[in-house]
């Protein structure tokens, strides 16, 4: 593949957006390495997929330590890239990681726990060949250990330098407050918060965390806004051959009724009639009014980056639309991160 020489246009037409009271500005779009950059995904198309995204602004890139398959090899494939396309241009992008999901064998391979989170941390920047990554998160609440120690580890994990700033993913309000509290009195502020949020799923809409999230002052970035690939065009006529809810990964494909296609066909007329994608209406609505900081998408091809990013050119609403949105996003009948959701409510 030829050298890579990134867009002079890069800037133009992506908007950023403060990260809550932070001096941290993000794209309103943001690409996740969750699928698609592990073993199982050619070297060429994570390449592409990562050079069309920083030629339309995108500057953050989202990783944790388990992504992959296997884990560990998303930060691997990205560690390479960066050194093959985007030498010399680490100052211009953010790059997050995460630790909290099992890792490796033993009692200190998961969770919340200081030996596991800095361990891992140190992990993940020898994969990628990082000095520091810019974001840190706590990738899950942990029942069992202290709050106290979770976040220590996270003011440590900056503190040393191995990363600029902090974050937690998918706790709840209550918890999100408690954790805000404590890394403020370390002197770390948390700056993020990643939780799920699509008009499929707007748990964090009943919970309070959006609204927690703007009295605290903390930004937020939405994963899966098109809800494991529902809200596109793919399932419009049902299951294809080869989609995600056919190969047994993160989409179940019970999620798909004849009811729940319907109604993405009635959400489908609404985008259209907005001008945009089915794709593109679902992210400018996770990020309408400035609630969201940032909408984190995932992608399988280039032509999947563009599309997502065409969603900036038109974030606003009527309320017939919202109307409508509301009236068709049945989210009781097709909540795909529903367990997820209860066990953030409860932690």
């Amino acid at each position: 593949m030829e050298t890579y020489v990134p867009s002079d246009t890069r800037y133009d037409k992506m908007v950023y957006r403060r990260c809550g009271k932070s001096g941290l500005k993000l794209p309103a779009v943001s690409l996740g390495l969750w699928h698609n950059f592990g073993g199982d995904t050619a070297h060429d198309t994570k390449r592409a997929i990562l050079r069309q995204a920083f030629d339309l602004g995108i500057t953050h890139f989202d990783l944790a330590n388990n992504y992959g398959p296997p884990a560990g090899s998303a930060e691997f494939a990205f560690g390479s890239i960066l050194k093959e396309d985007f030498h010399g241009l680490r100052d211009e992008m953010v790059i997050s990681t995460k630790a909290g999901y099992h890792m490796w064998n033993g009692p200190y391979g998961e969770w919340g726990s200081r030996k596991y989170l800095l361990s891992s941390l140190d992990q993940s920047l020898d994969r990628m060949g990082l000095d520091y990554v810019d974001i840190f998160y706590s990738h899950r609440f942990d029942p069992d250990t202290p709050l106290e120690e979770t976040m220590g580890a996270l003011d440590t994990a900056v503190r040393s330098g191995r990363a600029l700033y902090a974050g937690i993913s998918s706790y709840n309000a209550d918890r999100t407050r408690e954790a805000v509290r404590i890394l403020n009195d370390l002197g770390t502020p948390c700056i993020i918060h990643q939780p799920s949020y699509n008009m499929l799923n707007r748990w964090v809409e009943r919970d309070g965390l959006k609204d927690t999230l703007k009295e605290l002052g903390v930004g937020s970035i939405a994963f899966t806004p098109l809800a494991q690939g529902m809200l596109t065009g793919k399932y419009l006529g049902g299951i294809p051959d080869g989609s995600r809810a056919t190969q047994g990964k993160s989409l179940n494909p019970n999620m798909l009724s004849d009811h729940a296609i319907k109604n993405l066909n009635k959400l489908n007329e609404v985008a259209e009639a907005r001008g945009q994608t089915l794709a593109q209406m679902a992210i400018a609505w996770v990020l309408r009014g400035e609630g969201i900081t940032t909408a984190l998408i995932g992608a399988s091809k280039p032509s999947q980056v563009v599309d997502c990013v065409g969603a900036i050119s038109n974030l606003e609403f009527t309320k017939d639309e919202l109307k409508l949105i509301d009236e068709y996003a049945d989210e009781e009948k097709i909540n795909l991160w529903a367990q997820s959701s209860e066990k953030a409510g409860e932690a």
